[in-house]
C-alpha cells in the first residue's frame, strides 16, 4: 500500500490543477512505475525511450513538453541530460 502513496499524493495535489492533462498523469504515473522497478532511488536517472512506451506517448515533442511542465509546476524536479550515454535524472519531492 506504501507503494500508491506517492500517486495518491500527486491526485490530491492535482485536483485543482487545471493545467494537467490525462498525458502529465500517464507520465508522472509512469515514472513512479520507473522508480518502482529501480528500487525507490531519488533520483532516477531516465532516458526517453524508456519512459516513452510505460507512458504511451509517441511524439518526443510531447514527452519534453510534459515532463518538463511537470518540473515547472512543482511536481518533480526534471535535469535535462544533452548527452546521449548518460540519462536525465528526474527528483521526486517527498
Amino acid at each position: 500500500m506504501e507503494n500508491l502513496k506517492p500517486l495518491s499524493d500527486f491526485f490530491l495535489a492535482i485536483e485543482k490543477d487545471f493545467r494537467i492533462s490525462t498525458t502529465h498523469i500517464a507520465l508522472y504515473a509512469a515514472l513512479l512505475q520507473y522508480r518502482v522497478a529501480k528500487g525507490f532511488v531519488n533520483p532516477i536517472q531516465v532516458y526517453r525511450y524508456e519512459i516513452t512506451p510505460l507512458a504511451k506517448i509517441l511524439s518526443a515533442y510531447t514527452y519534453h513538453k510534459c515532463i518538463q511542465e511537470l518540473s515547472n509546476y512543482g511536481y518533480i524536479k526534471y535535469e535535462r541530460s544533452f548527452k546521449k550515454t548518460q540519462g536525465s535524472k528526474i527528483y521526486f519531492f517527498e
